[in-house]
């Protein structure tokens, strides 16, 4: 039986004890409280009623009062029958009353009213002699069974409380004398407990410790060499390259891969001072730079350009958790580079497949609605702006895989050439201008008198531009404002577009230009969640600087920023 179970049963006995007793004695309590109350109000209220009335029979017939007050007492009584036989007795003396009244001078009717009075009230008395005695009884009994449970409980208590505590206190007495054993280096001692508990696993654990040190004791150098083999051969056959590192920089081992990747074998440099090797090896002065860990390492290897991440692992001391080594790992990451641009090849070409039939789409949809090809009516109209509508965003979103599939390529190709940053804004402005209208919304541009020309790929930055505008559009309620600025500051030129909707949360702003995020709560079902990420990617190849401001209820601001040429 497990400890846990034990314990378990035997906190489960005594509050079984505690509750049994509780239990009983709040039965025993509510029993004599129920035949107390039998006793004292029933039977007693009857006692009364009789009383009452035997006092107002004596007030008979010369007080007319007196009967209203004997009939409100007989009613009392009538409602509080209780006894065998009371209800008959009841009955004569209404029926006696009822002729009383009937004739108040007929003075045969009083002693036969008295005697039913009187076999009333002797039911009721001898009534509350035997209820007294019932409860006598019953506090008789209770006292008894509770003693003799009381005594019974505390025994059974007494004994699991005198001898329960042997249990847990001798098994931990044994494996503190094992443990004081080992701790003198007698690696022979053994612990049997027979017990299927948790001091049962802990002495067969002690037990295999004590076999594993005595092992390690007897153990030979030949022992200790084959295990030093064997853990260079498990290194050898990782993929990833292996460098290890004592707390002095000195190179201690590396691994196949290591080897093929440094040009380097490990027999030549082992034991040497690896800042010495990093003079004349650029990887190895790579791999000891504190800088650019979390950046990939571009490494030509297996006669092609392979990527690999460089962990930094510090080996510790565990008595003192004091750093006595390093480990560096370098983890090929090639094939996921092999499978993300499979990836993005397959984007792009579907993306720039898609473009012809959309654009085809488009163009039916157009010829539809000319009046030469004939008239349509209202439904097919609507039917015909849905297609136009749902073709536009299929043209947005091939057109903004595309541009991603040139981000993560890194072929994006720029067209830089000077230009007058008025024109970007009038471009743009151009381009929304059809969506504000369906929206009342009114673009105000502010644009700083003596802009200098600045040196951007005029297309791309227009782009930008219009995403941040679309976007300003599509989360400004109807009727709004947005400003448009254009101004020189610290020698860059700055772009933003100011919108007066519902803001973002300061927690979602450091994910606002990452790829595929939305905004949670905004309801957006058609984007793709790219134009912020491809937007940054152009601005930063210009070498730009893009960024947002915005807080719930003040609406936002995004802006990019180019160094005056």
């Amino acid at each position: 039986m497990r400890l846990k179970t034990k314990l378990s049963l035997a906190l489960g006995f005594l509050f079984l004890v505690i509750l049994t007793f509780c239990v009983l004695s709040i039965f025993y309590i509510n029993k004599l409280s129920t035949n107390e109350d039998r006793i004292l109000k029933n039977n007693f209220e009857t006692l009364m009623f009789c009383g009452n009335m035997l006092k107002e029979l004596d007030q008979l017939p010369q007080n007319t009062q007196a009967y209203k007050a004997f009939e409100d007492n007989l009613n009392k009584q009538e409602n509080n029958i209780t006894e065998q036989g009371e209800k008959e007795a009841t009955a004569d003396l209404r029926k006696n009353f009822n002729e009383l009244k009937a004739n108040p001078f007929d003075s045969s009717k009083y002693p036969q009213i008295r005697q039913s009075i009187q076999i009333i009230n002797s039911l009721n008395e001898n009534a509350i002699l035997r209820k007294n005695n019932s409860a006598h009884n019953t506090a008789e009994d209770a006292n008894f069974i509770l003693t003799i449970i009381f005594a019974v409980l505390t025994l059974i208590a007494f004994t699991l409380v005198v001898n329960f505590p042997s249990i847990i206190s001798n098994p931990i007495r044994v494996l503190s004398e094992g443990i004081a054993a080992i701790a003198d280096k007698n690696y022979n001692k053994r612990i049997y407990l027979d017990q299927d508990d948790e001091f049962g696993d802990l002495a067969a654990s002690f037990n295999s410790m004590a076999e594993k040190l005595d092992e390690y004791e007897n153990s030979n150098l030949a022992e200790i060499k084959f295990e030093k083999s064997r853990i260079e051969t498990i290194i050898n056959q990782m993929k990833d390259g292996i460098i290890g590192l004592d707390n002095k920089r000195n190179i201690l081992f590396l691994n196949k891969v290591a080897e093929k990747l440094l040009g380097l074998k490990e027999t030549e440099i082992i034991g040497k001072y690896a800042p010495d090797i990093a003079l004349k090896n650029d990887l190895m002065r790579t791999l000891l730079s504190e800088e650019n860990n979390k950046k990939e390492l571009k490494i030509y290897a297996d006669n092609k350009e392979s990527y690999f991440n460089k962990d930094i692992l510090n080996v510790k001391n565990p008595e003192n958790n004091a750093i006595i080594g390093k480990v560096i790992v370098l983890r090929n990451i090639t094939p996921f580079h092999e499978l993300n641009e499979a990836k993005t090849n397959f984007i792009a070409t579907v993306s720039h497949e898609l473009k012809t039939p959309i654009s085809s789409i488009k163009m039916s949809a157009k010829l539809l609605t000319d009046e030469r090809t004939g008239n349509l009516n209202g439904e097919q109209n609507e039917l015909i702006t849905s297609i136009r509508e749902d073709a536009d965003r299929l043209l947005k979103i091939t057109g903004e895989l595309l541009n991603m599939a040139q981000v993560e390529t890194g072929n994006i190709q720029l067209k830089l050439q000077t230009t007058n940053p008025t024109l970007i804004v009038d471009e743009a402005i151009l381009a929304v201008k059809f969506q504000a209208q369906q929206k009342n919304i009114d673009i105000k541009i502010h644009i700083s008198d003596h802009l200098p020309i600045i040196h951007v790929d005029a297309e791309k930055t227009t782009w930008v531009l219009i995403n941040f505008l679309t976007n300003a559009i599509k989360y400004s309620t109807d009727s709004s404002l947005i400003n448009v600025n254009v101004f020189t500051e610290n020698d860059q030129t700055k772009f933003t577009v100011q919108d007066q909707g519902k803001g973002i949360a300061e927690k979602y702003l450091p994910k606002i230009f990452d790829r595929y995020f939305k905004v949670p709560g905004t309801n957006e079902q058609t984007g793709t969640g790219l134009g912020l990420a491809i937007s940054k990617e152009f601005i930063e190849a210009q070498g730009g600087h893009i960024w947002v401001n915005s807080f719930i209820g003040g609406g936002s601001t995004f802006g990019f920023t180019f160094d005056n040429s």
